[in-house]
């Protein structure tokens, strides 16, 4: 698995995925819904921490910097 996740693109995910948790454990978000977001956080993490993204891959996309060799 090569990279294709910035950190930009990591930290923004945690935080998305620490919003749901809080909307979730709060009672704001529940029912299928909450637990469909949920699963969608623990991924979120998940592919955070991996640096990671299945579904960049098919379309080539990269956030990670590009380094050059020299």
């Amino acid at each position: 698995m090569k990279k294709n996740m910035g950190s930009a693109d990591r930290i923004i995910r945690i935080i998305i995925a620490a919003i749901i948790g809080v909307l979730y454990f709060t009672g704001t978000v529940s029912g299928t819904l909450g637990v469909i977001l949920l699963i969608l956080a623990g991924v979120f993490v998940l592919t955070s921490f991996i640096s990671f993204c299945p579904l960049y891959a098919p379309f080539g996309i990269s956030s990670c910097p590009i380094k050059e060799n020299k």
